[in-house]
């Protein structure tokens, strides 16, 4: 159980921000691909790849896993792993299904005993269908949730990378991950999103010291992928985008010198208060400055050998769903006692900036010196622009949390890339397409369209 609990923990950092992060990042436009795989996926050519994501990363690797670990310590009595591994599994399995659509889950993880799984509708996979025998994300959570109450033989502690096995933890974790998957479904499912926020909001992760993220170091064997691809393997392939450099330098954003390093002076920089940042248009064909000229990962978001965590629930991501199931009025949401919109959105600016290193009173300064960004509009569309776009900021090094609300909401308003191709060369790509591997392999996969459009939205983003 120990080796399995680390190993799943770890894996989940690694999917989250390998290639499924590398890509997302770059149709977020945090990055803009400048050679090899990720110019290609900047211009919206994805398909054909994942493979390895989807078989190694995902179904072979960390939900394989957390089958495993469940089964054991059901055996063991021990149900302190039993609940950890399921909060892990229903994280891996939401970033799945957003990513992908309809996929294989009420009959997946099964081995030998079914190669084939079916492929689970979305709408199943988040909300249950007791006919189909699918129990919903929110209750695979809520159970992991119940295990963790439970007296347990074995607990974990320094098997554990994140937490050190403190449950109490975990179960603000797993009620971050509530907010989470229900603010995914708020446009589809509004009153079910409002109710499950209201519940949730109390137990969830509230300061950034509990924030839920994976530890690497600094052995080549454990480095954050972020830098492994950035700074090792292909420190050749991705800048900073111009899209997100010029977002940032027009709100004098103090995060910007923290999440990308300066460049020396040269023609075709950029030039703001904070120092000099060189971006690039996401699918450019001008040419690339040389590596010395190019704004990249900085060590917050990279580490100095790689050993910056990987974050994926946090106390500013709390704090932004509380604020824009505020303005979006959601059936059956209350604002939480002496709170506001207002008040609820600041503190998740805050809560980021000081995650970043921002000294507090800088913040404040900040505020003062900038009410367009510090003050929401009473329009309840522009203020959902405001906390969206702000989201979109402090998510830097998580695509995927960025690609979510992106799909979900439309904000921040991106522009199509120069030179887009893809299935559509007008609209971002609304989903990861099927890997070709799956496709071929799997006889079972019920109503799929195997051939759908990446410009076609995922359920709940409809």
């Amino acid at each position: 159980m120990p080796v399995l609990l680390t190993s799943t923990l770890l894996t989940t950092g690694f999917a989250n921000a390998n290639d499924l992060g590398r890509v997302t990042s770059l149709l977020m436009q945090h990055q803009a691909g400048i050679a090899n795989q990720p110019a290609t996926y900047d211009v919206y050519n994805i398909r054909g790849s994942f493979d390895n994501q989807w078989n190694g990363e995902l179904y072979g690797g960390v939900l394989n896993d957390t089958k495993q670990l469940v089964d054991l310590s059901t055996q063991k009595s021990s149900p302190a792993y039993t609940g950890i591994a399921k909060l892990i599994q229903a994280y891996n399995f939401a970033l799945t299904t957003d990513l992908y659509g309809d996929v294989p889950y009420s009959q997946a993880l099964q081995g030998l005993a079914n190669l084939t799984p079916r492929f689970d509708k979305q709408e199943d996979i988040y909300k249950g269908n007791q006919a189909k025998g699918i129990q919903s994300l929110f209750d695979l959570v809520k159970s992991g949730l119940a295990d963790l109450d439970k007296p347990s033989a074995l607990k974990p502690s320094g098997d554990d990378p994140v937490y050190g096995g403190d449950l109490n933890k975990w179960k603000q974790m797993g009620n971050s991950l509530l907010l989470k998957l229900a603010n995914t479904i708020s446009k589809k499912e509004p009153a079910l999103a409002g109710s499950i926020i209201a519940q949730a909001a109390a137990g969830a992760i509230a300061s950034n010291g509990n924030d839920f993220q994976v530890p690497f170091g600094t052995s080549t064997t454990n480095q954050n992928p972020l830098y492994q691809y950035n700074f090792v393997t292909r420190p050749d392939d991705q800048m900073l985008s111009q899209r997100l450099l010029d977002s940032m330098s027009v709100r004098r954003d103090p995060r910007l010198p923290i999440y990308f390093n300066t460049t020396p002076a040269n023609t075709s920089a950029t030039t703001t208060p904070l120092g000099i940042f060189t971006g690039f248009q996401n699918g450019s064909p001008n040419v690339v400055p040389a590596r010395a000229n190019r704004s990249r990962y900085n060590v917050y978001i990279r580490g100095t050998q790689g050993e910056a965590p990987v974050r994926l629930l946090t106390n500013f991501q709390r704090l932004f769903i509380l604020a824009e199931s505020a303005v979006q009025g959601l059936p059956g949401f209350t604002l939480p006692a002496g709170t506001t919109a207002q008040s609820l959105y600041q503190s998740a600016i805050r809560a980021s900036m000081t995650k970043a290193g921002v000294p507090d009173a800088d913040v404040t300064a900040y505020f003062t010196a900038n009410p367009r960004v510090a003050l929401l509009s009473t329009n309840a569309t522009l203020a959902q622009n405001q906390i969206i776009t702000q989201k979109w900021i402090a998510w830097v090094g998580n695509g995927y949390e960025a690609y979510n609300d992106y799909r979900r909401t439309g904000f921040p308003r991106l522009q199509v890339v120069t030179n887009a191709a893809g299935d559509d060369p007008s609209i971002i790509p609304r989903r990861i397409p099927y890997p070709n591997s799956e496709l071929n392999s799997n006889t079972n996969a019920e109503g799929l369209d195997k051939n759908i459009r990446t410009s076609t939205p995922v359920w709940w983003a409809q």
